[in-house]
Order: C-alpha cells, then sequence, then structure tokens
C-alpha cells in the first residue's frame, strides 16, 4: 500500500471543461524500493533474501522465465512424412508461442518467454514441441516436458545465465519418452534479469506482427549532431546565359532538406564577392551532400543555375575552437552535365569556380532542445567535454488513475508506456497493455555533467500494437498523456524523491489530468567541489560567446536539429516516433498563444509585486502611517551616514537573514506542471482554439478576423506602453540636446550649482540632508507633485514629430 501525503500547498481549481475539482499537486508516497517477498525453498527466494542487484529505485517484480534455444532429433509425422515444429510454452490459461519452420528436425529458436508471478495460477510449466502442419489435431505435438514450479531455481544478478539443459520429449499422455530432445532454461527472477528486455510477455500475449517490437523497452541515443558553416566568400569567372548582360548573381547551399542562400552581389560583375555565412545542422554518420548552386536572378520569379557542385561533408575539417580554417577553391560543373560519366564530365568542366571557408563547429552545442529546459551543454567535440559531476538515477514505477485515450471492443482502453529523456539518452518503458494504472518498475541511469539541467518524461499511449503499421497518412499517431519535467538543480544530493506526479495535458476544451505517474529520483554528486565549480561556468560552451548565432538563427538551427533527431530515432527498431520526440523537445514551444502571453505577463508582475511592495512600504514610511517603524528607519539611515563603510555589510546581511527566514519555507519536493501559472484554468476557449489552430491557420474567414482583431487590440496596448517608454527616454535624453532651449539652459545651471555645492560640502552632508528631506514628515510636504517631477514632465519628447 502506497501513504501519499501532500507535498504542495496549491488547492485543486476548477478547469472550463469539468464540473468538478481535480487534485493538480504533487503528493510524496512512501514505496518499499528494492525489497521482496517471495516463495521459499529451492525455487523461490525466502524473505529474509534480498535481491542483489542495481535496481533499488524500484519495486522488484518477479517473472518466470522460460528460455526456449532449440531442438533435434525431431520424428517426421506420419502424415506428411516431414516435420514443421514450434515450441509452445503454456502456464495456467497462459500461452506463448514460438515462430515455426519449414520442413526442419533440428530447429533454433533462442526465446525467451516471461510470465508475472502476480499472475501465475498453476503449479507446472509445460513446454510444448508441435507441428504446425497438424494444427487442429488432438495429437498434433510432437512431444513436452513438464516443469514443477517449486523445483524451479531462482537467478540472483550478477550471477552470469543460466544455462539451458536438453530434455527428452515425452508423449502427451505422459507414459513414455519420444524422439527428439528440447534444450530449454528455466528460471525465476525479477526485471533485472538481461532477459527482461527483448522477453515475450505473458500479459501482452494479443499483440502480433511489428507490435511485437512496439511494446518492448529500449534505450536510445540522438545522433551526434554538428553545426556547419559555410562561409561563401566569392566566386570567378561567372558567365551568364545571355552573354548581353551582366549577372546579379548569388549562391544557393543545400543539406538534406535545409536550404540557404547568399544575398545577390551588390555588383552586377563576372567576380562577385559575398563573405556571408550560412549554418546548417548534419548529424553523423554524414549521409547528406552539400549541394552549392551560383544562380542568377534574371526575373524576380526566374532564376537561372550557373554552375553547381556537390560535396560529402566529409571533406570538411572539423574546428574545436575559434580559430579560422584553410579556405578553398572548388570549381564548378555547367549545369545539367552532372550525371555523365567521368571522362565527359572532364571535357565539360566549367571553367567557374566559388571560393569557400566550410567546417564543422565542434565547439559548439547544436540546441535541439529550448535552454529554459535544457539537459545537456557539452559540445559536439567528445575532446572538449569535462569529466561527470554526478549520477542521475530515475526509477520509474507506475501510473494511476490514467484516462482511456481509445475505444477497443467497444470499451475505453489505454497502452501506456513512459519515455524519458536526459542528454543525448533516450529511455523508453515496455508497454503495459491495456491497463489503466500500469506498473513499469524500471530504472535508467545517466551521467550529470550540469546540475542546472533538466530531466523530461512523457507517458504515451501506444497505437501500434498490431503488424498492419504501414508509413502513410493514415497512420495512426502515439496520444499524449502527459509530461513531467525536474530540474536538478531543484533536487538534495544523495537524497531518493519518491513523489506521484499529475500529468495534465492541455486540449482545445481546457487543461485536463490524464492520471499521476509514481517516480523515484535520486541525484548523485561525484564531487561537491566540482559540482560548485560549475556555477560558475558559462550555461553553454564558449564558442556561443565568441561567435554567437543570431536569435533567428537560434531558432532555426533548433528546428532543423530537431527534424533531424525525430527522422533518426524514427528509424530505430522500434522506433520512437517523430510524435513522441516532439512532445518532448517541445517543438511548438515558440507558436504564438494569448494564454501563454497572458501566464508571462503575470510572471513579470509577480516579479516586479516585490519592488511595487517595498516601494509602497517606503511610501508609508516617508507619509509616517506607521511612526513606530519611521523612526526606526530614520535611526538606521542616521546610523549608516554615521558609518557609511555599514552600507555594503548592511545589505549583505540583510540578503542573509532573508535566506535563513524563507528556509523553514523552503519546496520538500520537486516542482511540477502548475496549471494556474500556465494560466490554463481560466483560458477562453477561443483562446484554446487558436493556440491549437494550424500554421498557417485553418479555421473560417470570420474567426481569423475575430482574432486578428484582438490581437491587434492587445498590440496596440503594448505599443502604447513602448511608446511611453520611449517617451521618458527621450525626455531623459533631451536635457543636454538643448531641444527645449530653457529647459537646458535651468539644467546647465543646476548640474554647475550642484557640482559647487557637493565640492564644498561633505558628502555625508549632502546625503544626510537629501535624506531628511525626502522622509520628512507629511506636516512639511505638499499634496502636489514636487518641482523636479514636474521639471522632468515638461521636457520635450520626440512624439510631436510623429505622423
Amino acid at each position: 500500500m502506497q501513504h501519499h501525503r501532500k507535498v504542495s500547498s496549491q488547492q485543486a481549481h476548477n478547469t472550463s471543461s469539468h464540473e468538478y475539482q481535480e487534485d493538480f499537486e504533487v503528493k510524496e508516497t512512501n514505496l518499499n524500493l528494492g525489497d521482496a517477498a517471495v516463495y521459499g525453498g529451492r525455487g523461490w527466494l525466502s524473505g529474509s533474501e534480498r535481491m542483489a542487484n542495481t535496481l533499488d529505485l524500484v519495486e522488484q517484480m518477479y517473472y518466470l522465465y522460460v528460455r526456449v534455444v532449440k531442438a533435434k532429433d525431431l520424428p517426421p509425422t506420419a502424415i506428411t512424412a516431414s516435420c514443421d515444429p514450434y515450441v509452445e510454452v503454456k502456464l495456467g490459461n497462459y500461452k506463448g508461442r514460438t515462430k515455426h519452420f519449414e520442413r526442419k528436425t533440428n530447429p533454433e529458436w533462442n526465446q525467451v518467454f516471461a510470465f508475472s508471478k502476480e499472475r501465475i495460477q498453476s503449479s507446472a510449466l509445460e513446454v510444448f514441441v508441435k507441428d504446425k502442419e497438424m494444427v487442429g489435431r488432438d495429437d498434433n505435438h510432437l512431444g513436452r516436458v513438464v516443469f514443477d514450479l517449486n523445483e524451479i531455481p531462482t537467478r540472483v544478478p550478477p550471477d552470469s545465465p543460466l544455462a539451458p539443459q536438453w530434455y527428452r520429449l515425452e508423449d502427451r499422455r505422459g507414459e513414455g519418452k519420444t524422439r527428439g530432445e528440447i534444450m530449454v532454461a528455466v528460471w525465476m527472477g525479477t526485471q533485472a534479469d538481461e532477459a527482461f528486455t527483448d522477453a515475450w510477455h505473458a500479459d501482452a500475449a494479443f499483440v502480433y506482427g511489428e507490435g511485437v517490437l512496439n511494446v518492448r523497452s529500449k534505450v536510445y541515443v540522438s545522433p551526434k549532431l554538428w553545426y556547419l558553416r559555410v562561409n561563401v566568400i566569392e566566386a570567378q569567372d561567372i558567365v551568364p546565359n545571355d552573354r548581353s548582360r551582366l549577372p546579379e548573381v548569388f549562391v544557393k547551399v543545400q543539406v538534406g532538406n535545409q536550404i540557404l542562400r547568399t544575398g545577390i552581389c551588390p555588383d552586377r560583375t563576372a567576380n562577385p564577392m559575398w563573405n556571408e555565412d550560412l549554418v546548417f545542422v548534419a548529424a553523423e554518420p554524414f549521409e547528406e551532400h552539400l549541394v552549392l548552386t551560383v544562380e542568377d536572378r534574371v526575373h524576380s520569379s526566374k532564376d537561372d543555375v550557373l554552375g553547381r557542385i556537390s560535396l560529402p561533408l566529409t571533406v570538411f575539417d572539423k574546428r574545436l575552437d575559434h580559430r579560422p580554417v584553410n579556405s578553398r577553391w572548388f570549381d564548378l560543373e555547367k549545369f545539367g552535365f552532372g550525371a555523365l560519366e567521368g571522362d565527359r564530365r572532364k571535357d565539360l568542366k566549367f571553367s567557374s569556380r566559388v571560393h569557400l571557408r566550410a567546417c564543422l563547429e565542434g565547439g559548439y552545442h547544436v540546441l535541439d532542445e529550448s535552454t529554459l529546459y535544457i539537459s545537456d551543454q557539452r559540445p559536439t567535440a567528445k575532446q572538449l567535454w569535462k569529466p561527470p559531476v554526478g549520477i542521475l538515477e530515475v526509477g520509474i514505477l507506475s501510473a494511476q488513475g490514467l484516462l482511456p485515450m481509445k475505444m477497443k471492443d467497444g470499451r475505453g482502453s489505454t497502452d501506456a508506456y513512459c519515455v524519458a529523456k536526459y542528454g543525448q539518452k533516450w529511455t523508453r518503458t515496455r508497454t503495459i497493455i491495456d491497463s489503466f494504472s500500469p506498473k513499469w518498475n524500471e530504472q535508467y541511469t545517466w551521467e550529470v555533467y550540469d546540475p542546472c539541467t533538466v530531466l523530461t518524461l512523457g507517458v504515451f499511449d501506444n497505437c501500434h500494437l498490431g503488424s498492419g503499421n504501414k508509413p502513410d497518412a493514415s497512420q495512426p499517431r502515439d496520444s499524449r498523456i502527459g509530461k513531467v519535467r525536474i530540474r536538478l538543480s531543484a533536487l538534495d544530493a544523495h537524497r531518493v524523491y519518491t513523489h506521484s506526479y499529475p500529468l495534465l495535458v492541455l486540449h482545445p476544451s481546457g487543461v485536463k489530468k490524464t492520471g499521476e505517474i509514481q517516480l523515484a529520483v535520486r541525484f548523485t554528486t561525484l564531487s561537491l567541489a566540482h559540482t560548485i565549480h560549475i556555477y560558475g561556468h558559462p550555461l553553454l560552451p564558449k564558442m556561443h560567446y565568441l561567435h554567437p548565432f543570431t536569435v533567428n538563427q537560434v531558432e532555426n538551427l533548433r528546428y532543423q536539429a530537431m527534424t533531424i533527431v525525430a527522422a533518426r530515432l524514427g528509424r530505430a527498431e522500434p522506433p520512437l516516433r517523430k510524435e513522441v520526440v516532439e512532445y518532448m523537445l517541445d517543438v511548438d514551444s515558440h507558436v504564438w498563444s494569448m494564454r501563454r502571453s497572458k501566464a508571462n505577463f503575470f510572471r513579470i508582475m509577480s516579479l516586479l509585486s516585490g519592488i511595487i511592495s517595498t516601494n509602497r512600504w517606503f511610501t508609508d514610511v516617508c507619509r509616517w502611517k506607521n511612526p513606530t517603524t519611521s523612526v526606526l528607519v530614520h535611526v538606521l539611515f542616521l546610523i549608516l551616514i554615521c558609518y557609511p563603510e555599514l552600507i555594503l555589510p548592511t545589505i549583505f546581511l540583510y540578503g542573509f537573514l532573508i535566506g535563513l527566514w524563507n528556509y523553514r519555507l523552503r519546496p520538500r519536493g520537486p516542482p511540477h506542471m502548475d496549471a494556474k501559472l500556465s494560466w490554463a484554468e481560466a483560458v477562453n476557449p477561443d483562446e484554446l482554439d487558436e493556440e491549437f489552430d494550424t500554421f498557417p491557420t485553418s479555421r473560417e474567414n470570420d474567426v481569423v478576423r475575430m482574432r486578428y482583431d484582438r490581437l491587434r487590440s492587445v498590440a496596440g496596448r503594448i505599443q502604447t506602453v513602448a511608446g511611453d517608454v520611449a517617451t521618458q527616454g527621450e525626455r531623459l535624453q533631451s536635457l543636454l540636446t538643448w531641444r527645449d532651449p530653457r529647459a537646458t539652459c535651468l539644467f546647465v545651471v543646476f548640474c554647475l550649482c550642484a557640482a559647487v555645492v557637493m565640492y564644498v560640502s561633505p558628502a555625508r552632508v549632502v546625503v544626510l540632508v537629501g535624506g531628511l528631506y525626502y522622509l520628512r514628515h507629511p506636516r512639511f510636504r505638499s499634496k502636489l507633485p514636487s518641482v523636479p517631477s514636474n521639471f522632468f514632465r515638461r521636457l520635450t519628447a520626440k512624439t510631436d514629430s510623429m505622423l
């Protein structure tokens, strides 16, 4: 049983699509991690024994493993005079079978079957060798072997695998031995067994075809990504197709699906110069070529190709720092002759050539996720990696209260699996078939190179359990159930966090809680000094600061990197599908959202609330709302004037005391998805529909017009605020620009007088007089604005010059 204790003080709220309150809180759970209680005797472990393995963050799950290796000397049947053998493993009501072989008396299967201990309802395990040609007959099996479960040995990792043995087949009545033998190994184990991942599981018995691969747990590694920088310097001897005109030349470079162009050379010449950088994303192994074409802008709708060259990415140098690489000249081929034989191509070699400086950048980290919740910051080149500072261990335990994601046999069903992503390593648990409370109990480990990173976990519904999964437009997509982010810097070192996290998904109808996921997380630091030292290092490798990319380049390159990662992981077996990778990497985080804009606005207001509260408190001090507080502030002010060397120590001591005071209010658990902070609870339905709209829009013209008018209204308010900020800045600038001669003259005279007074008077006296004047009693104050405020508001700005 699990005991839940609420950690967060956040209250449940009403959503737009629910009339009841949902619990969006993180709950702490007490679990028996790494513990077990199983049978005694020779077969099952006694309660006093423990599994000596590394899976100490999950609950132990016990399985009966059956490895069917091979058979020999199988007898042919009397009817067909041949044998098409396969093996059927039967345990109570559960049956698993191997593939069959055509006309083979010595087949080899080497297949593992796993039966959950919780579902075992029989005391005997039967292994049948059957003939496919005799299916349906009472005597269709060639022989069998029966195992008593009480005599099954237990394997405790890290012991070596149990050696399979030959067993003589019995006839169907068990009256005697028949011809033929089968090699089998049977043992009891846990999910820590090496055979667990690739085993056929009894709870997924109805899965067939490619679906068998899609339900297994796997570990994936993101492809190694490089930035390819191509500096197009110049070209020589460019000859246009129309010799009567000078060309307007530009260069187009393509790497895979990425296409970038230089600007048109301003000088219409046969030797154009650009000196422009084009940056692409490439992944190892380098499968694409760099295809460069020199084109002539003949018309706004027509470009003539004047030359072309295709280069493998392996010809370019790999750069680890900011030192420039050598430039190279490349001859261009006349467009249209690229497919000819080598000797013919030499005859038609175009005399034009292009000057390039290209390299693969190893000093950058290729961003495939937002820097706000980045999980890896290492540069591409492994030579530049620093040693890890810690180990992250995550136990993906179970989920509870999942909602039905699809209909199966007339009822709701969910086939859930969990994906975790940290750094280049992706993990995928096995799919638990048709369960709203799946138990995975799988543990994974990552090396941590920076504690200021984020672990992302997502839960999905598997929609690929059959064999008819063809890559077409009608292929089903794995549905999102929810996502959790855990920032490592918010975790105490060496502590095990066992919490139940809400799974929240935003739908066009509003935010919805689709269940909870239970996790056990432990962050272990290898060196405390090294971990603290990391906090003084830049967030990204130094090349990002020595030669930074523009904001548009970063967004475009990140999108290309996400596309490449999704394509490469989608080619794995089983594939990690595109919709899963995009959801984990937040591919739509840059898309316009009125809801997200409101959330960010209120985040800013929350930050400013402290400054506003401090200003309000100081105003009350100046107005003597509380005489005791005002007197104490005057005393503190006088002390600081008399002893100015105490100002900085007082400020830092005040920060130290605030930190100690807030320690008792520190968060007890890791942060989680906050529906209230995301402004997802009270959002307008039309704003949600706009957020889920495609790009370009697919809505009706009236809806688009209404949304455009709403956007204009919001932009108008932003425009007004921006104009007010610019006005204040221009007024400050006009103090010394003589735009208003009288105002500038007054300010210049004031500056001269202030300089003389401050030169003659001690600084303490000036500060004392100014402070006492500002803190004066309301009896000596006027309700009208002060003279400096009136003077500043009368200064000129450039608003009168705007149309």
